[in-house]
């Protein structure tokens, strides 16, 4: 192995580590608030994203569905052609894009803001125009990624999950959210198990 390979890999942990602190360290707790009273009120949350952020949201649908909240992953390749019918007015539509204009992404906010849904956008660049058309803008920290050139998506990942650990969080907390109707709709698996 080389020399460097190991501090390489232990800079990993760093700098993810770091992403977190500043999220935490710099929390736009309106933005929060806001984004958590319209996933409340949503009766669906469809969410798309491009590349590895697009796990990020598939997770985060698999995660309010684990909470009653509906939701589905739309990928934008989809969405652009009929994908968006889901989308109702009052719904919340969630988009991530750490640069913040991804091209793909653009008709997704204009298609929601004429439907009258709520438009999230989780970002480091809320001065961008997918930015400026949202109705809550989550903000990732513009902090370096993981590796030694800077592109891969790595620390912002785990930045994005972090964000939506958070809403999740809050989400549970606010409906009052129970383990008895966790353990109903998660019979299988060791959690399933361990529950009921």
């Amino acid at each position: 192995m080389k020399d460097t390979t190991m501090a390489l890999m232990k800079n990993s942990f760093l700098a993810e580590r770091r992403a977190l602190e500043l999220l935490h360290d710099n929390m736009d707790e309106a933005a929060f608030e806001k984004a958590l009273e319209l996933l409340k009120a949503s009766t669906l949350t469809v969410l798309s994203a491009c590349g590895s952020s697009g796990f990020t949201t598939k997770k985060f649908a698999h995660s309010l569905c684990c909470v009653e909240c509906p939701a589905k992953f739309v990928p934008p390749s989809e969405a652009v052609h009929g994908g968006m019918g889901a989308l109702k007015e009052g719904n919340v539509l969630i988009l991530v894009t750490k640069g913040g204009k991804t091209e793909e992404l653009m008709p997704l906010a204009y298609i929601a803001k004429k439907k009258n849904a709520k438009l999230i956008v989780v970002t480091a660049h809320p001065e961008r125009e997918l930015g400026q058309l949202a109705d809550v803008v989550l903000q990732l920290p513009d902090t370096p990624e993981s590796d030694r050139f800077d592109v891969m998506s790595t620390a912002s990942f785990v930045a994005t999950v972090g964000i939506f650990d958070a809403l999740m969080m809050g989400l549970m907390e606010e409906k009052d959210y129970s383990l008895a109707a966790f353990g109903l709709i998660h019979p299988g698996g060791a959690v399933g198990k361990l529950i009921n």
